[in-house]
């Protein structure tokens, strides 16, 4: 079976992949026609697909999550490769293939990061700071170590917030070490809270989202998140307006560190500052590290990242 990130342009498949997203759409045509607008993946990447004149039959047969075998023709669109569907149909008991086969997951077991948040929880010497943590923390425990850290962006896998967490605590320690005058429990603290609200945001299984919550389209991860440090502080008998909780609050919510980028208000403190930055350096460089390992080898530049400004990254053989 030929893996997504192997395919190429003219490349005719026959393969097995699972149905990250399907949406019923419509051609131009008049009059129009239905077609299907798919994400096919497996562990290896996704691409965009398209099953064009869809029948009735169709559009109640092929639903997010189902596993497909797949006849299909990689064809190029505006600079970018997508799938044309020449057959499809569902996976039978006899192709013996498993779910878990085709999802793709962080590069470190997701019960290996949860238990190092644990540990890092647990050095947290301030009480205070370390309760509201653990606090929040047990919100989620059961959905972390499944959890994406997002839809598409980054770390929209099987354990992929543990892992963003779990490396942005490794470059909060550098930095700390580097620079003293920061306080490390309130960046450790900051850092496991940014995003704790992810998994209540989004409705995901094994790591691939369906759709956001209606929590997560009205409120949003960010005001969840400020508002369990208030709940916390509350059930910890810990003043809601003391200086901990209003700077864990600010931390949180000015870490996307604009307004059009969801921030309510910008880094005003030193943590703050260093919260952000390290939450950008990571969601980039992992942007950056999935595309490189999602294109063919053969090719010297990635595909378009949104999140870089549609930039491609070349493939440097230094």
């Amino acid at each position: 079976m030929t893996l997504i990130n192997q395919l190429n342009s003219q490349d005719e498949f026959v393969g097995f992949y699972l149905l990250k997203e399907v949406e019923i759409k419509q051609t131009n045509n008049t009059p129009p026609k239905d077609y299907l607008d798919i994400i096919l993946c497996d562990s290896s990447g996704e691409l965009p697909a398209k099953l064009w004149d869809a029948s009735a039959l169709d559009k109640e047969t092929f639903f997010p999550m189902g596993l497909v075998k797949v006849k299909g023709l990689v064809q190029t669109y505006r600079e970018k490769l997508q799938i044309k569907i020449l057959q499809i149909r569902p996976a039978k008991e006899e192709d013996q293939v498993k779910l878990t086969d085709f999802i793709r997951s962080a590069p470190v077991p997701s019960d290996t990061l949860v238990q190092t948040i644990t540990k890092i929880v647990q050095e947290i010497k301030d009480p205070e700071l370390r309760e509201i943590v653990e606090f929040c923390v047990q919100k989620v425990e059961n959905q972390l170590e499944q959890a994406p850290a997002a839809k598409t962006h980054h770390h929209n896998y099987y354990g992929g917030l543990a892992y963003h967490m779990v490396r942005m605590l490794e470059l909060g320690e550098f930095l700390c070490k580097q620079r003293p005058f920061l306080n490390a429990d309130l960046l450790k603290a900051g850092i496991i809270l940014h995003d704790i609200a992810k998994p209540e945001e989004m409705v995901a299984r094994l790591g691939i989202v369906s759709e956001y919550s209606v929590p997560g389209k009205l409120l949003g991860h960010i005001a969840m998140a400020s508002s369990w440090i208030t709940e916390a502080a509350l059930k910890l008998g810990i003043a809601a307006d003391s200086p901990k909780v209003i700077a864990l609050q600010h931390l949180v919510l000015s870490h996307h560190n604009l307004g059009e980028w969801g921030s309510p208000v910008q880094p005003q403190m030193a943590e703050a500052v260093a919260l952000h930055h390290i939450d950008a350096l990571d969601a980039k460089m992992q942007m950056v590290e999935d595309a490189m390992n999602t294109t063919p080898d053969k090719d010297e530049w990635t595909p378009m990242i949104r999140g870089l400004e549609n930039k491609a990254i070349y493939k440097t053989r230094i």
